[in-house]
């Protein structure tokens, strides 16, 4: 786009409002989704971003997915942005403000933007087309090739982004950098440490989807048998659930505590920075904590749906449970089942694995790659400590493994635990200030990959 082209002002909050205001819900069952605001999410862009669709080419790929390459001016090894726009199901029960108004609240700094997908992931998404569009506006272009890969189905199985890894690898290519969403600027979660961490993820736990049945003979309720289906079914889900998995530090949870530890008070320091002594104890108080530090430590474990009768005066002739587990780095898939195995300790409980993942390579905290994404950060956030973790839930970043070793998983934004609480949950929303300081992280990390036309 020619320098003295007039264009209306970036108006990132207002973009983010339009674009939350679009029910883009995927469902795992893909015929119920609907797709009228997805397509309308799609053709919102260009109008929402008229400098970037003149400098970059946009493949819809997958159905839904979005793929745009920003041509650059040399042959280096591209980058890759990511982030998803599909979220999870809401409705307006128990909602402070209806989950697709994207209604404001408060002044200042304490100013708030409500609705689903504020943080999980349109901001995300907002946050790279505005600092992308910034760049283009500013006549500049990259280095390198820069792709923006945004997936429509994360929320449920990822078709979309193996898609887009799939055609690029197609044509070879292996990107320097890769970065998704993930971890955050965080406070309190670390004993002894005041001051505010960056949470980068190097890695992401596995993942399967296990299911525990039991096939039994039903009939009528009045004359039930000593262990009907969901009796067995419910003592196998009681036998797993007192027998959780090991604990156990990985090399990136020892590279985390050292890092955080230099920073820690008092007594705390010296434990954090004598792991050779201490570890044994400093598993016991990881594992207590908190749920999130119990979670970095072991494969976790959790009930998340049941089925049994269609009826409530009927035996039920097929009891079903939903184990979803997440699979520590080091670990495996294989032992994982083998764990449930063991602890159910009932063979007429049959289980299986529709879905499974293996745990993630760990990308280095090191190189050129790294490097750019902390002193980025720490621009962005001063005084904030960046350290490498294991992301506990899953992103598409999982997919692009496959084609690049240097694969992080950071959200740009400062989230208090209160507000982690809502991804996935009713009320989510985000500070409009931490969005525009998400905003800034793009347009610094952009404008760091790229250099004069």
């Amino acid at each position: 786009m020619p320098a003295d082209t007039p264009h209306l002002p970036l108006l990132p909050l207002e973009h983010l409002r339009e674009l939350v205001r679009l029910p883009t819900m995927s469902r795992t069952e893909v015929e119920e989704t609907d797709w009228a605001p997805f397509d309308a999410f799609i053709d919102a862009l260009p109008r929402l971003y008229p400098a970037l669709h003149a400098a970059l080419e946009r493949e819809i790929v997958g159905g839904h997915s979005l793929l745009y390459r920003w041509t650059g001016s040399g042959d280096g090894s591209p980058t890759v942005l990511m982030a998803h726009y599909d979220v999870v199901p809401a409705t307006e029960e128990g909602w402070e403000h209806p989950p697709f108004a994207a209604e404001l609240s408060g002044d200042g700094d304490e100013q708030l933007v409500w609705g689903r997908g504020t943080l999980d992931d349109k901001g995300s998404l907002v946050a790279a087309l505005e600092g992308v569009e910034a760049a283009v506006l500013a006549g500049l272009t990259p280095r390198a090739d820069l792709y923006l890969s945004f997936g429509h189905d994360e929320e449920t199985v990822g078709t979309g982004a193996q898609a887009i890894v799939d055609l690029l690898a197609s044509r070879g290519i292996r990107p320097e950098l890769v970065l998704d969403e993930g971890g955050a600027v965080v406070e309190g979660i670390f004993p002894g440490v005041s001051e505010p961490i960056a949470v980068v993820g190097v890695s992401e736990k596995g993942i399967v989807t296990l299911s525990l049945r039991v096939d039994q003979d039903g009939g009528h309720a009045s004359t039930p048998p000593k262990l009907s289906a969901t009796a067995r079914l419910a003592r196998a889900i009681v036998r797993l659930n007192r027998r959780p998995f090991p604990s156990g530090f990985t090399a990136t949870n020892v590279e985390m505590i050292e890092t955080l530890g230099a920073h820690a008070t008092g007594p705390l320091r010296w434990a954090f920075g004598n792991l050779w002594l201490t570890k044994p104890l400093l598993l016991r108080v990881f594992a207590r904590l908190s749920d999130e530090t119990a979670a970095m430590v072991r494969t976790t474990q959790a009930v998340t749906q049941l089925s049994g009768s269609q009826a409530a005066n009927a035996l039920a002739e097929r009891a079903v449970a939903t184990v979803n587990i997440r699979v520590a780095a080091g670990s495996s898939v294989a032992e994982a089942v083998e764990h449930v195995r063991r602890a159910i300790r009932d063979p007429r409980v049959a289980i299986e694995v529709p879905q499974a993942n293996e745990p993630s390579p760990v990308s280095p905290t090191s190189g050129s790659a790294w490097e750019l994404l902390r002193s980025t950060i720490v621009e962005i956030y001063p005084g904030t400590i960046v350290t490498p973790y294991v992301m506990l839930a899953a992103s598409d970043s999982r997919h692009f493994t496959r084609i690049s070793d240097h694969v992080y998983r950071f959200s740009p934004f400062r989230m208090s635990t209160q507000e982690r609480g809502t991804l996935h949950a009713m009320n989510e929303r985000m500070h409009v200030a931490t969005f525009l300081r998400g905003v800034e992280f793009y347009t610094r990390l952009v404008r760091s990959l790229a250099t004069e036309r």
